[in-house]
């Protein structure tokens, strides 16, 4: 069948399902997939923008694109204008959505009808690479309607659930840069046919794939910082994690990959882009509780500090001096011990963890493990020392280390 032209009325219409804009249960409705298009969760419908736009009326120099399933119309692409024109009609109701914002729609409208293939071969050319579609959504319609084989990164998606859980991480470059074949088998993943497996443990796994999602999510790496080498860029117990199993065999692996983009804390992260020395060397992802708690509240302190400098006299820094105090002995307390034991037990251990650019700021601002109780114990008081941000900035680099071994998750 090639394609003719034919007037249709919107009432006949039937929305596609299938839209790689936003899939949906095939057993919706019109209203269904209207509701979902106007609740735009992933932001990529834009009802009432897309009826700002048209203006006055609706412009039939966009046809809408419909196949005939059986006697059924079916919009394979224009389905924004069709929701408009149905909400226009009263074919579907949206609470909220101001009709006045709404062009004149005829209720009967020219149409592009063709076959199934051509409508396909239509809508890829006019969104495949126009940036309307996410890399996933388009690797995904290849696959399922150009009859492709899986990409790798829809491969991964399908194994692990990374993508959906993290949006941030559907993004050209992930795709070609991070999530590819070499880079996974370099972190100990490969495919067999669509099956991931692994040289790590579901734990491990999850624990390298988090780190991936958080280093993107805080822009550690992007299309111009550390490009190619993710690895690089991961925590170092991740890294160890990595070169430690690295003569295990592979083994099929079942996974489901967890969120980090809705925790506060990773929104605190795209704040390293600033100059100001970042407390605590990072961000830190402890164990729910009180520790944590105060933990994150010190940054949001120091955070806003940075952010309103001119507001706070020069003493201010001592207050996150004696915040870290605080911090290190409700961390003691909570496990029973004193804020000396506690730092002494784990301060080697600590250290050994560190870069050495946060050595070397330990040594340049005389942190030692035979000085830091002093200097946590001088935050207690009012002394001109305690007003010494960069040590401060140190002390809290080794602390949050310390953290790290005794609260990280």
């Amino acid at each position: 069948m090639s394609q003719k032209i034919e007037e249709i009325s919107i009432e006949k219409l039937v929305l596609w399902t299938e839209n790689p804009r936003d899939p949906i249960d095939p057993k919706s409705t019109d209203q269904d997939i209207a509701d979902k298009a106007w609740k735009d969760e992933n932001e990529k419908w834009n009802l009432l923008k897309l009826a700002i736009e048209m203006k006055t009326h609706y412009d039939f120099s966009e046809l809408p694109t419909v196949v005939y399933h059986g006697t059924t119309p079916i919009v394979y692409d224009g389905n924004r204008r069709m929701i408009l024109a149905k909400l226009k009609h009263d074919l579907v109701k949206l609470d909220g959505f101001d009709k006045n914002k709404l062009p004149y729609i005829p209720k009967i409208i020219p149409c592009n009808v063709c076959s199934k293939d051509i409508a396909i071969q239509n809508v890829f050319r006019k969104h495949g690479d126009s940036g309307s579609w996410s890399p996933l959504d388009r690797d995904l319609f290849i696959h399922k309607f150009l009859k492709e084989p899986k990409s790798t990164f829809l491969k991964l998606e399908e194994a692990t659930g990374i993508i959906s859980a993290n949006p941030h991480l559907n993004q050209v470059f992930v795709k070609n840069e991070i999530f590819t074949n070499e880079k996974l088998k370099e972190m100990g993943f490969e495919f067999d046919h669509d099956e991931l497996e692994s040289k790590h443990s579901k734990e491990e796994a999850n624990i390298i794939f988090e780190d991936i999602a958080s280093k993107v999510a805080a822009k550690i790496i992007t299309t111009r910082k550390n490009r190619g080498k993710i690895i690089d860029v991961l925590e170092r117990s991740t890294r160890e994690i990595i070169e430690n199993n690295k003569k295990k065999s592979l083994r099929k692996i079942h996974i489901r990959a967890t969120s980090i983009s809705s925790s506060p804390k990773k929104k605190q992260s795209a704040r390293t882009k600033k100059k100001d020395p970042i407390i605590f060397n990072g961000i830190l992802y402890l164990k729910p509780g009180k520790v944590s708690d105060l933990y994150r509240d010190i940054v949001d302190l120091y955070d806003y500090y940075q952010q309103k400098k001119e507001m706070f006299s020069q003493y201010f820094p001592s207050l996150i001096r004696m915040s870290l105090r605080l911090l290190c002995e409700a961390a003691a307390n909570d496990i029973n011990t004193t804020m000396d034991d506690f730092l002494r037990k784990h301060y080697k251990a600590a250290k050994k963890n560190l870069d050495k650019d946060a050595k070397t700021t330990l040594v340049a601002q005389n942190v030692t493990e035979n000085t830091i109780i002093q200097l946590l114990h001088i935050g207690a008081h009012n002394y001109y020392a305690a007003n010494n941000l960069d040590q401060t900035i140190a002390i809290s680099m080794i602390l949050g280390e310390i953290l790290k071994i005794t609260y990280g998750k």
